[in-house]
């Protein structure tokens, strides 16, 4: 049996990115180390063939035969037409046999803050109280009541990354800023952590905590994209990386970038889970190479790695 995987061993990787950028670099280059070669896609540049005449789906540098495993490092924004479209080409791949890294499904329920949220509340995991509503009115009111209780704020896109976007709403005046996001309102209870703002990210590989960081904002944001410092952890806090692990798990990820804070009282809570998280930053204060444990479970998917494996450095 391995003879055979061997011998079928993946060849050509698709990783689709319009940026690839530091992260995609490092993929690359724990490809080529494993023996395989890849190369970088745009979804955008991808069509459905349904003409019955060759494969359905047709990939750039792919002319003779679909990629033997596609890594997701992006889906481009656009419409909901041309969204649904790029995850069509996921959907797609993964009904033809193609190992799709992460798959459409668990891009979708993550991408979609709301949907996250639902699925770890379902889950019976801590993670703020958080209201999705189109009506400006009803938001309004909504925040209203929850300041009145004394409790803050967070207005989000319900598509976004990064800490792009954000309002922190903590008095009644703010609200006059309450923005909506494509006609969606995304509010969440803001979660109080101390004098300073800092949360964690942890970064999950089938179902096992392989890294994790403190992120420490210069303001109320702790995104490493915001500004914020990264600051090395080990992995001996059993309760915050089971926690990680139980919210991978909930939504059906393969990997994932967690985002938890510790509110006033010490408890833990998530905040956020991410499909296609950058972990640029994340490297820079682990010891752990993740590029490399990224491209081994992924190529674990498809066939067994060559033997022969070059040193990777960070």
């Amino acid at each position: 049996m391995l003879k055979t995987l061997v011998e079928n061993a993946v060849t050509q990787i698709a990783i689709f990115t319009d940026d690839p950028g530091w992260h995609g670099a490092r993929l690359k280059r724990a490809f080529a180390a494993r023996g395989f070669h890849s190369c970088y896609v745009s979804l955008t540049a991808c069509r459905l063939n349904l003409d019955g005449n060759g494969p359905p789906i047709s990939i750039p540098g792919f002319a003779e035969s679909l990629p033997d495993g596609a890594f997701v490092r992006g889906i481009p924004g656009g419409s909901l037409e041309q969204v649904t479209f790029y995850l069509d080409i996921l959907h797609g791949l993964k009904l033809l046999g193609i190992p799709v890294y992460n798959d459409a499904h668990a891009i979708e329920r993550t991408v979609d803050k709301g949907m996250t949220s639902f699925l770890l509340r379902q889950a019976g995991l801590p993670t703020p109280p958080a209201w999705v509503l189109s009506n400006r009115e009803d938001a309004l009111a909504l925040a209203k009541r929850e300041m009145e209780n004394g409790h803050q704020i967070v207005s989000k896109p319900l598509f976004g990354s990064q800490g792009e976007g954000l309002q922190r709403h903590q008095n009644l005046q703010d609200l006059d800023y309450l923005a909506e996001s494509n006609g969606i309102f995304y509010l969440q209870r803001f979660v109080h952590c101390g004098q300073q703002s800092h949360d964690f990210r942890v970064f999950v590989i089938r179902d096992k905590t392989v890294a994790a960081m403190r992120r420490c904002g210069q303001s109320w944001l702790n995104n490493v994209a915001q500004g914020g410092r990264c600051e090395p952890m080990r992995l001996d806090d059993l309760l915050l990386c089971s926690l990680a692990e139980d919210a991978v798990k909930s939504i059906g990820m393969a990997y994932a970038g967690v985002d938890i804070i510790r509110d006033a009282q010490g408890c833990y809570t998530v905040i956020e889970v991410n499909s296609v998280p950058a972990w640029k930053g994340l490297q820079s204060v682990s010891k752990a190479i993740i590029a490399d444990l990224l491209a081994d479970d992924f190529l674990s998917l498809c066939a067994s790695p060559a033997p022969q494996i070059q040193a990777v450095s960070p």
